[in-house]
């Protein structure tokens, strides 16, 4: 019989607070495909509610196609497949709850005390002074020309990409960008998707019924075999530092993709979205620059290098593109506050912006160095192999147990530390043995604590 405690400052319907933990428990595999489920006088008189409360709970899961009703028989749990995801198992538990996790290696954080909050607060007093009716007048709709400016600026120095001002466009976050590129390229194309890589685009692209294949990657980078077989007419690709193996596409391989895309009336969408935080050697060229053929969409955002939180993102068009998207997308109001704007342009424009990248560069490797050389330091070391760990807010961690990443990243989701397993991001099942651990949130004086729980949870599994 299913057991439910109802709060009683419960917040909700009764009905969706057993929908809820109906739906929780078949997700988390407590209740299996084709479990039969207690009739709904009997669950109303186990969890003492009325009969239509289990009947609306009931009704909302079979619309959403959790369950199934037979006639004469009962209410069954349908077949799913359901894959391992930290994401959604955390998002079902009750905050309280939440707060147990003490170590995210997953999520993408800044630091509050690296944010440079004088700075901005001073910009953001000058310009409520100097600029005020300018705060009050709309942006054009590409973005505060100001701030393109400065980012065209920012681009000529430090990713040797030449580009005007009139081919950026300014959006909220890479999800808007992803869905602008979509209706802009057509939905008729094939988009193809780097796998393992970020899921974020391919739910994009799903939501807006857009055809798309997902290629393997090899040691140079995406697999041209795959793509020219997958028909593919547009690549979403990160050459300088791919998420989540960390891979740096080959000059050779970069060549191949520009000679694709020519050929086939294509274009490679380039997501540059940590390559300011390469921390050893120079930050990579983006494909972008070597680009003869205008066939190149550069992306990048800010959420990496200011913070999270911080939704703008940016794109730069190759001029070929610039008279279609004014046709397609010329009406379309930029998304992002005026004022946000200017006090980023500002930033920019007054050289803040390239003293905290190298102050935030310096940090991350210290912070970097202090977590590997704990790890160095425990049992476990000769075990485990690190790799990628040059570029980017992340690494992967290889180990040579038996025992798979998804069930590492559960033991360690008990002890209150959230890991991502490097077969979370793979299309399909798929068995590794490798975690990705995201540093960029973690504070310099947990770094100790993080070894020691990664080595509670391999030597139980290595017993």
């Amino acid at each position: 019989m299913l057991t439910y405690t109802i709060p009683d400052d419960l917040k909700m319907p009764i009905y969706e607070y057993i929908y809820q933990c109906i739906k929780k428990d078949i997700i988390k595999g407590k209740l299996k495909a084709h479990d039969k489920l207690p009739s709904k006088r009997a669950l109303a008189a186990n969890l003492n509610v009325s009969v239509i409360t289990v009947e609306n709970a009931y009704g909302q899961l079979i619309i959403e196609g959790y369950l199934s009703a037979i006639e004469k028989k009962g209410y069954f749990v349908n077949s799913l497949q359901i894959p391992f995801s930290i994401e959604s198992e955390l998002s079902l538990e009750r905050s309280e709850e939440d707060r147990t996790i003490g170590l995210d290696l997953q999520r993408n954080a800044v630091s509050a005390s690296s944010f440079p909050i004088d700075t901005w607060s001073r910009i953001s007093r000058k310009i409520l002074l100097e600029k005020r009716e300018e705060i009050f007048i709309s942006a054009d709709k590409k973005g505060y020309l100001p701030l393109r400016k400065a980012i065209a600026q920012h681009l000529r120095e430090f990713s040797s990409i030449d580009a005007i001002p009139d081919q950026i466009i300014i959006g909220a976050g890479s999800e808007y960008l992803y869905n602008l590129l979509a209706l802009l390229l057509g939905k008729e194309r094939i988009y193809a998707l780097e796998d393992p890589g970020h899921q974020g685009i391919e739910r994009v692209y799903a939501l807006n019924d857009v055809k798309h294949v997902h290629i393997k990657l090899d040691k140079e980078g995406i697999s041209m075999k795959d793509l020219l077989e997958s028909k593919a007419t547009v690549a979403h690709i990160s050459c300088a530092h791919h998420f989540p193996t960390g891979i740096t596409t080959s000059a050779a391989r970069r060549y191949e993709l520009l000679k694709w895309a020519m050929a086939n009336d294509g274009y490679i969408i380039e997501d540059d979205y940590d390559n300011e935080f390469r921390l050893k050697g120079k930050p990579i060229a983006p494909l972008y620059s070597i680009d003869n053929s205008q066939r190149v969409i550069y992306m990048n955002t800010f959420s990496k290098t200011i913070s999270p939180t911080f939704r703008i993102s940016y794109l730069v068009l190759p001029k070929k593109l610039k008279e279609l998207y004014r046709q397609k997308m010329g009406f379309l109001s930029c998304p992002v506050s005026t004022f946000d704007q200017m006090i980023l342009a500002e930033f920019i424009e007054s050289k803040y912006f390239e003293r905290h990248l190298n102050r935030m560069r310096n940090h991350y490797k210290g912070l970097r160095d202090a977590l590997v050389n704990e790890l160095k330091k425990q049992e476990y070391y000769s075990h485990i192999r690190i790799r990628e760990s040059d570029s980017g807010l992340h690494f992967l961690l290889e180990y040579d147990y038996a025992v798979s990443d998804q069930e590492i990243a559960k033991q360690a989701l008990k002890l209150g530390m959230k890991i991502a397993p490097l077969s979370y991001y793979y299309h399909g099942e798929c068995v590794t043995h490798t975690l990705v651990i995201n540093y960029s949130g973690l504070d310099i004086d947990k770094v100790k604590e993080v070894a020691k729980k990664l080595e509670m949870i391999f030597k139980e599994k290595a017993s």
